[in-house]
């Protein structure tokens, strides 16, 4: 589940990116009725997983989502104001910058394992967004092209590492290249080993959304951004 929108009275747009359609929109129906099923809308939360039927519309171009079930149910991110947080920001990542997804099981698979490692998470929640957008940028292409040597600066341009400080400004500085190229080679399971001060973090989420605003030029809204900086 990426997002949802209002409609009408008692209805929902959901925004999901599936398995087998990759993103698509579906119409949930009676959400916010009294004779609805109290427990619909709760599960139309950020990054929860989902089972559900896909029933075509003969009238209208949006197909009707029913029969909603969370798949696997989440222990600790509805729970965990930090977990619930980083959900958001995934979300809304994905939202962004997925609009004209096909179908790609990879990237589905990679999501749907992410999200189960968050809510499994017991260390190094705060540096989970971090890696999260360093594993995603190799299902949207961008993916660092090269190895990572020690002193090398990260080339924002040419998505690289390299030894000699580039001319122009679009250039990620030695502290975070090599923050960078520890979370390319560590496991959600290792984040717990990697200490960061708020300002670190802050200071590499900045240069990684830079990254990814200069190869899609969207990342630059991510709204959610801020209630990261406040917690983390």
């Amino acid at each position: 589940m990426l997002h949802t929108i209002k409609y009408g009275d008692t209805s929902m747009v959901a925004h999901v990116l599936t398995d087998v359609y990759g993103r698509r929109s579906f119409l949930v129906q009676g959400i916010r009725s009294r004779k609805g099923k109290g427990n619909k809308a709760a599960m139309l939360q950020p990054m929860f997983l989902l089972e559900f039927e896909g029933i075509p519309s003969v009238h209208s171009q949006m197909d009707r989502m029913k029969d909603v079930v969370l798949q696997p149910p989440m222990h600790t991110i509805p729970f965990d104001v930090r977990k619930s947080a980083i959900s958001l920001f995934m979300a809304e990542v994905l939202y962004r910058l997925t609009r004209d997804a096909d179908p790609n099981p990879d990237l589905f698979a990679f999501i749907s394992s992410s999200v189960e490692a968050l809510d499994r998470m017991e260390s190094g929640v705060a540096n989970f967004h971090l890696w999260f957008l360093v594993q995603l940028s190799a299902f949207l292409g961008f993916y660092p092209a090269n190895e990572y040597s020690e002193g090398d600066y990260f080339d924002i341009v040419e998505g690289a590492f390299v030894g000699i400080r580039p001319d122009h400004a679009v250039v990620v500085n030695r502290p975070n290249t090599t923050l960078l190229a520890e979370l390319m080679s560590c496991s959600s399971r290792e984040l717990g080993q990697i200490s960061l001060s708020h300002g670190q973090r802050a200071d590499f989420l900045t240069s990684l959304l830079d990254y990814f605003d200069y190869h899609l030029d969207n990342a630059s809204r991510i709204q959610s951004v801020r209630i990261l900086g406040e917690m983390f």
